[in-house]
């Protein structure tokens, strides 16, 4: 049984495919990608520049809708939503780390990670206590009351994770979180993401880089915009920070 056909499956695309423009001017930017997460499953997307990782993304997370096939998410057909159901569904099933943190910098590490919640109609004291456990979750309990500038690359892309985990959110969509970090700080990210996989979401990461990638239970290798490679793994090594105690 595959990943796409597992009853667990949280993302689930189906001969997914997003082209741009017309005629003698299309590019095919994804093409008839086929694949699943399951809960409890970490997926490593790899490939060149311009291979589609980030198109894949945008489709999985509901940023674009598909040219062509399916996409679900909790088994919510994104393509037959409207522009305001999507945004719905990004709020409260799918959470994004991204290089580029987007993290406000008037607000606290806690009022940051509180503010989808708060978007969702959640009070401002229920909002802030889930922001809390969240960071707690990501090892920064004692960070909450802290701006961006006042921690470090590494912190501050704890709170991008914790902002993306917190609530009932079950799909993470990770786009090269480890871009702009040092090697030991970005091990540290992703041995959270596969802690978070762990504990039951479903994680889907970027990378450029094989040595994260390693840490994986599957990697897909997309080529010009199709799946090239599939690699499975038995058993997932254990992370760097596991190593290390």
């Amino acid at each position: 049984m595959t990943s796409s056909e597992s009853p667990d499956a949280v993302l689930v695309m189906q001969q997914a495919s997003r082209s741009h423009g017309d005629g003698g001017e299309r590019v095919d930017a994804l093409v008839d990608v086929d694949m699943g997460v399951a809960a409890g499953e970490l997926v490593a997307i790899t490939g060149r520049s311009g291979s589609g990782k980030s198109t894949l993304v945008n489709l999985a997370g509901g940023l674009d809708q598909p040219t062509g096939g399916r996409v679900l998410v909790d088994g919510i057909d994104l393509g037959g939503e409207s522009p305001k159901a999507l945004a719905e569904i990004r709020r409260r099933h799918v959470g994004y780390v991204f290089q580029n943190l987007n993290l406000l910098p008037t607000l606290t590490a806690a009022e940051n990670v509180a503010l989808p919640l708060e978007f969702d109609g959640i009070r401002p004291a229920p909002a802030l206590a889930a922001a809390r456990e969240a960071l707690g979750r990501v090892g920064l309990n004692d960070l909450a009351g802290r701006y961006p500038d006042e921690m470090s690359g590494g912190q501050r892309q704890r709170v991008a994770i914790a902002r993306a985990v917190v609530g009932p959110r079950r799909l993470i969509l990770a786009d090269e979180p480890t871009g702009a970090l040092d090697e030991l700080t970005g091990e540290a990210v992703v041995s959270l993401l596969v802690h978070l996989a762990s504990e039951g979401a479903a994680v889907v990461l970027v990378t450029h880089d094989p040595g994260l990638a390693a840490y994986a239970h599957r990697v897909i290798r997309l080529r010009d915009g199709r799946i090239d490679q599939v690699t499975e793994r038995s058993a997932v090594p254990p992370t760097p920070e596991e190593l290390r105690v």
